[in-house]
């Protein structure tokens, strides 16, 4: 676990302990890191604050304008490559344990929680403008230690490599999207988004396994212009000058390079199933408090076949999680379930229109939101028809409904509609209904077509004569 710059920092060997030899002119000497030495404070018991096996230093300056207890914020310049020391503490065990080379995963995600939940489709957006453009890259001739280094085309935000622990590793990343990119209104880099550059590293494995986790951290960056980080922080710098010294003690003291802090694990889609937790756990992929791996989210599994041709229902609020996730899969919202992997029925019916929105987008949101809430259909039309109960016994069969009205619901409001719904409750063929016809003034009959039907009063009343004609053969119905 790390601690702020205000706490007991670990003791971290010197690159001459760590790395002996004599210098190579081709590799860069790493920069002295005064914070990561143990500072001497008398008089404060306790035992030390344990130490990471890994540490990243971003070697980009922290900025002077962050309050004490918040997350340190680094300001990036776009396109600029930064170095990255990758630190491994020989201290917590044998260095001929160590496994000789590891895997690391680096990513630059969103910090704020409204973009998270469409990371997707910002990220398209941003490939759909930037062709062939990366949001994070490897500047390889500059980096140090750096086995394998890889970009994936697919995933425009992440590159991996392989390093070896016991060797000096120093990669420089760049990058190229900029933090106003991602805000409606582009005001400037002072009002852009954050970013999170985060760092995952594994144990490789064989082919049929999933490699071993081993640590995982991240930091706070927002991305400028060419140059206007260096101005936003000559800004930062002035503005906290200017405060009253009491004031001053507020905020943090700025440090020259950026150290990691740790977070849970990226979580990978084929991670397991984990305890029910409160839907809050939405944020632990991307907070970089220290959260407990149970935090991750991931849909718990089941058979998707037993779903097949269920009816839909409204969801239950007593639903547990698994039925919960059975649930979104009928209605056709298996794409948030892991998003939604720790809501209950109740949980999932609390959430307001806008949060719904803002989880899934405007047109999933809002359908989930409407298929959360439906109500049963209003028809358009109803209609109540008896059935004549004098009727001369060769016409039809016996009806033992006749003489009770029975509703009749429409909703495309046209004839044919209303001759279907009427040979069904008459128990007749509905080919051999010729014609409809309602009675009008003065006995009158009037041929029911669309536009009749539309003009019909809402919860009229009729009885249903059935006529029988003999060329052609069938029947003529008519509505008094």
């Amino acid at each position: 676990m790390l601690f702020w710059h205000n706490q007991p920092e670990h003791l971290w060997p010197s690159p001459g302990e760590l790395y002996p030899g004599p210098p190579s002119s081709l590799l860069r000497e790493s920069l002295p890191l005064p914070y990561l030495k143990q500072e001497e404070l008398p008089n404060v018991p306790g035992p030390e604050p344990p130490c990471p096996a890994f540490q990243y230093v971003l070697c980009a300056a922290t900025s002077p304008a962050v309050k004490q207890g918040e997350e340190t914020l680094t300001y990036l310049n776009q396109g600029q490559s930064y170095e990255v020391q990758m630190l491994w503490n020989p201290k917590l065990g044998d260095a001929t344990q160590c496994p000789r080379l590891l895997k690391s995963v680096a990513r630059v995600v969103f910090h704020d929680r409204r973009l998270q939940y469409t990371e997707q489709q910002q990220l398209d957006g941003w490939r759909w403008s930037r062709p062939g453009d990366r949001i994070l890259d490897i500047d390889v001739p500059l980096s140090v230690g750096v086995i394998e280094p890889q970009v994936l085309p697919s995933q425009l935000n992440t590159v991996e490599f392989h390093w070896d622990p016991t060797k000096r590793t120093s990669i420089f990343l760049q990058v190229h999207c900029i933090s106003t990119e991602f805000t409606p209104r582009k005001k400037g880099g002072e009002k852009g988004v954050s970013f999170r550059l985060r760092i995952d590293t594994f144990k490789p494995s064989d082919k049929e396994l999933a490699p071993e986790h081993l640590h995982s951290a991240g930091c706070l960056i927002k991305v400028f212009k060419p140059k206007g980080a260096d101005r936003k922080l000559k800004t930062d710098r002035e503005k906290i000058e200017k405060q009253p010294l009491h004031e001053r003690d507020k905020y943090q003291v700025a440090r020259e390079s950026t150290v990691f802090v740790e977070c849970p694990p990226w979580p990978e889609p084929s991670a397991g199933p984990h305890s029910p937790l409160s839907p809050r756990a939405l944020t632990s992929p991307y907070s970089c408090k220290l959260l407990s791996p149970e935090r991750l989210c991931s849909s718990p599994p089941f058979a998707l076949d037993s779903l097949a041709g269920s009816p839909a229902e409204d969801l239950n609020p007593g639903a547990s999680i698994l039925e919960t996730q059975q649930w979104l899969h009928r209605h056709r919202f298996s794409a948030y379930c892991r998003m939604l992997a720790n809501f209950t029925g109740t949980d999932l019916l609390k959430l307001t229109r806008q949060d719904l929105i803002q989880i899934c987008g405007a047109a999933d949101g809002i359908r989930l939101f409407n298929t959360l809430r439906a109500r049963p259909i209003r028809h358009r039309l109803t209609l109540y028809v008896a059935q004549e109960a004098s009727r001369q016994e060769n016409e039809v069969a016996e009806n033992p409904d006749s003489g009770f009205y029975q509703e009749i619901s429409l909703n495309e409001l046209s004839a044919v509609e209303l001759m279907g719904k009427l040979a069904e409750l008459l128990a007749l063929p509905a080919n051999q209904i010729h014609h409809l016809f309602h009675q009008g003034p003065g006995g009158i009959l009037i041929l029911l077509n669309d536009q009749v039907v539309q003009n019909l009063k809402d919860e009229s009343y009729f009885v249903a004569v059935v006529k029988k004609v003999q060329n052609p053969d069938g029947y003529y119905l008519v509505l008094t």
